[in-house]
C-alpha cells in the first residue's frame, strides 16, 4: 500500500510539473498574422507600423484574431496608408477563416497545418473585392519555431490577382531553458523570407530580420525589411500585440 501511495504521489507531482511548466506559444512571423494559435473565445490585437527608409509612405496595420473554437479562428486585417503629398486613407480589409486540419502535440513542441479562406473587401467603390485561400503550417520544438504560409488572392471583375508567401524561423535566444515553475518572458530572433506578387508584375522577394520580446500577455516586435529585387528598398517595422 505504501508503494502504491508513493507511486500515486509521483504521478501527481509529474502531472502538476508538466501542467505548470506549459509555455504559451506566442512567437509568430513579423510579416504575417495567420500562424498564431488562439484559444477558444480568446482574442488578439496587433498594431504594426512600417516606414520605408528612403520614402515617406507609412502604413499602419491593425490585425485582430478571435478564437471560434480550439481549431477555428477568424482573422481580420485593417491597413491604413499615410502619404504626405496625397493624404491618408484606409486600405482594403482582409477577412480570413482559419481551420486547423492537423495538429500533433508532442513533448516540448507541436506541429499544425491549417486551411485559410476568406476575402479582401475594398474600402471604397473604386476597387473590386478578391477571394483568398491558402494554408499555414507551423512546427515548434524546443527553442525553434518555423511558420510557412501561402495565400492566393483571386480578383473579381477588374481586380488583378495577387498572392503572397511568408517563411519565418524564430529562435529563442533567452531563456536557454524554461524555469521549472511559471511562464518566463522570452527574447526571440526572427529571420524571414517574404514574397508579394501582383498579376502582370514580377514577384517581389524580401528578407526580414528582427527581434521579439514576448511576455505572457503582450509582445513587442521590430525588424528591418530588405527588398531582394531592389537592394535600395528597405523598411523599418515595429509592432505590438496583446493577448486576451
Amino acid at each position: 500500500m505504501k508503494t502504491l501511495k508513493n507511486s500515486v504521489k509521483a504521478i501527481v507531482s509529474i502531472a502538476l510539473l508538466v501542467l505548470f511548466n506549459v509555455q504559451s506559444i506566442n512567437g509568430m512571423p513579423l510579416r504575417s498574422f495567420v500562424a498564431l494559435p488562439i484559444d477558444k473565445y480568446g482574442y488578439i490585437v496587433r498594431f504594426s507600423y512600417e516606414h520605408p527608409i528612403d520614402d515617406n509612405r507609412d502604413s499602419v496595420n491593425t490585425s485582430m484574431a478571435y478564437g471560434l473554437s480550439n481549431d477555428q479562428a477568424l482573422l481580420i486585417g485593417i491597413p491604413y496608408k499615410v502619404k504626405p503629398k496625397v493624404g491618408h486613407h484606409l486600405g482594403d480589409f482582409s477577412a480570413l477563416y482559419r481551420h486547423t486540419l492537423i495538429q500533433d502535440d508532442f513533448f516540448s513542441g507541436t506541429s499544425r497545418l491549417a486551411w485559410l479562406v476568406g476575402a479582401i473587401i475594398p474600402s471604397d467603390n473604386d476597387r473590386d473585392l478578391a477571394v483568398q485561400s491558402g494554408f499555414v503550417y507551423t512546427f515548434f520544438k524546443g527553442r525553434n519555431e518555423i511558420d510557412i504560409d501561402i495565400l492566393y488572392q483571386a480578383g473579381v471583375n477588374n481586380r488583378l490577382d495577387s498572392g503572397r508567401y511568408d517563411i519565418s524561423w524564430q529562435y529563442r535566444l533567452s531563456p536557454s531553458s524554461y524555469p521549472t515553475w511559471g511562464i518566463a518572458s522570452e527574447l526571440n530572433s526572427v529571420i524571414e523570407l517574404n514574397g508579394r506578387w501582383t498579376q502582370g508584375s514580377e514577384t517581389i522577394h524580401q528578407v526580414t530580420l528582427g527581434l521579439q520580446l514576448i511576455n505572457s500577455t503582450w509582445v513587442i516586435e521590430a525588424g528591418i525589411i530588405q527588398d531582394i529585387n531592389n537592394k535600395r528598398d528597405s523598411s523599418f517595422l515595429i509592432s505590438t500585440r496583446y493577448h486576451f
